[in-house]
């Protein structure tokens, strides 16, 4: 142990900065980057046509869809995920149905969403394009995404798409637990509160992720490609 002592004041401003200001010291270089997209299907972002909609997700789209088109180009593979019906949903986690985030309380039929995990036509995929059909938040869990990845020699993920502070951000965690080097894109992920967004940002950064906007990014693409 050092013999410096550190104040009550000292490390707050340490953790403050860390949380606002400081960014993890990796390169983000294209041959070894996917693109990820989380959740962008209609059933989020289709504006009125469920609970679930989350009215930023439809704003970012621009941004998403720009982000791929990049990517399309640089050849760096861009991979989706969403939520259907997979294995007659008794591969979700065995807690999930006492969570609030589902709105149980309101008169709603839900029994037809989340069926195909189609994603939003505005960002349809290629058809060699690969969709993973996920049964809960985080992309690797009970998925083949890491086996993917490790099979097109990528290590490092970009992440976009929705629920910042849910899939997105489960999803973030789970790569960095894996060794990935994971970029987080600051307007291209989106939740349901603005609030609970930049608070899921600054975690991120702190210890997780390189946390970069869409033109940051792309502005990282030139300096490797």
């Amino acid at each position: 142990m050092g013999k410096r002592q550190f104040s009550e004041q000292d490390v707050l401003a340490l953790a403050q900065a860390a949380y606002e200001q400081d960014s993890a010291d990796f390169p983000v270089i294209v041959q070894k980057c996917a693109l990820i997209v989380i959740d962008m299907q209609d059933e989020f972002v289709k504006p009125h046509a469920s609970p679930y909609w989350v009215p930023e997700s439809t704003r970012i789209i621009p941004k998403v869809k720009g982000l791929i088109e990049k990517c399309r180009q640089l050849a760096i593979p861009v991979i989706y995920t969403a939520f259907a019906n997979t294995h007659n949903r008794l591969d979700r986690p065995k807690t999930s149905k006492f969570m609030p985030i589902g709105y149980p309380k309101i008169q709603f039929d839900s029994s037809k969403m989340f069926m195909d995990g189609k994603i939003c036509a505005e960002l349809k995929p290629l058809p060699n394009e690969i969709i993973i059909h996920k049964p809960s938040y985080g992309a690797f869990y009970d998925t083949s995404l890491d086996t993917i990845l490790n099979n097109q020699e990528k290590d490092t993920l970009i992440i976009s798409g929705t629920l910042t502070n849910f899939c997105c951000g489960t999803t973030a965690r789970q790569a960095y637990e894996r060794g990935y080097k994971v970029v987080f894109g600051s307007d291209v992920n989106a939740t349901d509160s603005p609030e609970m967004h930049e608070m899921e940002l600054k975690v991120l950064r702190k210890g997780f992720a390189r946390v970069l906007s869409a033109v940051e990014i792309m502005a990282e693409f030139e300096k490797t490609k």
